[in-house]
């Protein structure tokens, strides 16, 4: 699959419009409203929106007519009638998710609010289309089987994450040259999984999908310019400008794997072969040590402290000037780092990437917050499910700043 996926401001126009034929859109609007705010009332949804009360009233009830929306407690208290919150339905709209990886698939069955409600998960030494076509189809199958009879209609759509150009990293992995070609000749993928399991699919790169997940699902700030990087077998990430993914012309825009870095040795080394999982991996088995564990799950590494504390450090360091490249090129207000791996060791990882990026000349620039993400290591499964909720029930950017 080569497509994959200082002066005085004016004030922001209004982010609906009361135009006959816009309703599809204004729906969108308060959905995004109601996701990132929680419980909204009618009033608070027409100041923020600029609609109308009589079009936000008709829209509301739409909306709890479809299942999309449900009534909270009335707000008493104010002169006038009572207040209504509303919030959104957990089980008006399910999705499915596919994180395709080098190392695992993950399935996912994702309610309205974004929550795993259940997942399939499949491990491999490498991925073969055969395998994963058939885990597809049984998963569906199981996670569809699973639900209430009345909430198997309300399943809307399947995203897929997966690398960019899966094939050109055979040599990385160890995987048989001609099992990873296959991929090159596997057709279209999408369509194929289409047929399989009756949905409209989408594909989309996993590390940008990630990313996309952050901007959905994440908790507390959320930076409008950040850029964001996600450790898996090899590392990938993300950018995010003004409240909004930006993909590209192809789609991977964000592949902060191939960012350029100085080697101890001297000259150039990639990202990837520092920062990368199969790094890790790779200084285990020269350890002696299995890293086997590690693509099975996330929660807790079993690695001895000197090969980890190796790994993380080179990691941070490479991480860190990645970080000062991107800052003389954009203005970013943050960068996120998530990843498959414990939350110890993202912690600490944030916390050595400051370190090493506090030992560095950033003379003349503005260095962005680090943090860590907030997602958690399905962020990439996550982020695959969220690209059919954000086609079919949301707006992009920014929209605390008036410009969706």
């Amino acid at each position: 699959m080569d497509d994959p996926y200082g002066r005085i401001a004016a004030p922001p126009p209004p982010l609906g419009t009361n135009q006959s034929g816009m309703r599809a859109r204004n729906e969108r609007l308060i959905l995004t409203l109601v996701r990132q705010q929680g419980e909204m009332a009618k009033s608070d949804l027409a100041k923020v929106t600029g609609l109308s009360a009589q079009t936000v009233s008709v829209i509301m009830r739409a909306l709890e007519t479809d299942g999309l929306l449900l009534r909270g407690e009335p707000v008493r208290g104010r002169i006038g009638q009572p207040s209504i919150p509303m919030r959104l339905n957990p089980d008006g709209a399910f999705f499915l998710g596919l994180k395709l990886g080098r190392r695992s698939a993950d399935l996912v069955l994702l309610d309205f609010l974004g929550q795993v409600r259940a997942a399939e998960r499949l491990t491999y030494s490498w991925p073969t289309v055969a395998g994963v076509l058939d885990f597809v189809g049984q998963g569906h199958r199981r996670l569809v089987q699973s639900m209430a009879q009345g909430d198997r209609t309300r399943v809307q759509g399947l995203g897929i994450a997966m690398p960019y150009r899966m094939w050109d990293w055979v040599g990385q992995i160890g995987a048989p040259e001609a099992a990873m070609q296959e991929w090159r000749a596997a057709g279209d993928l999408r369509a194929r999984i289409e047929v399989l399991t009756g949905l409209p699919v989408t594909v989309q790169n996993d590390a940008t999908s990630a990313c996309g997940a952050e901007l959905i699902f994440g908790t507390g700030e959320r930076p409008r310019n950040f850029l964001y990087f996600y450790f898996g077998t090899f590392i990938g990430g993300g950018l995010v400008i003004g409240g909004q993914l930006f993909q590209g012309t192809t789609g991977n825009a964000g592949s902060v794997g191939s960012m350029p870095i100085p080697l101890a040795r001297g000259g150039m080394g990639s990202l990837i072969g520092a920062a990368s999982l199969q790094t890790l991996a790779d200084r285990m088995a020269a350890a002696g040590e299995s890293a086997d564990h590690i693509w099975q799950q996330a929660a807790e590494w079993r690695v001895s402290a000197p090969v980890l504390d190796a790994w993380a450090t080179r990691a941070a360091e490479a991480i860190a000037w990645a970080t000062l490249s991107a800052t003389a090129l954009l203005e970013l207000d943050a960068v996120l780092i998530e990843g498959w791996m414990p939350a110890a060791v993202r912690a600490d990882m944030v916390a050595r990437v400051l370190r090493a990026l506090d030992a560095m000349d950033g003379a003349g620039l503005v260095l962005p917050q680090v943090r860590e993400g907030t997602v958690g290591p399905e962020a990439r499964a996550l982020g695959a499910a969220a690209v059919p909720l954000s086609q079919r029930y949301l707006v992009e950017g920014d929209l605390s700043a008036g410009t969706p």
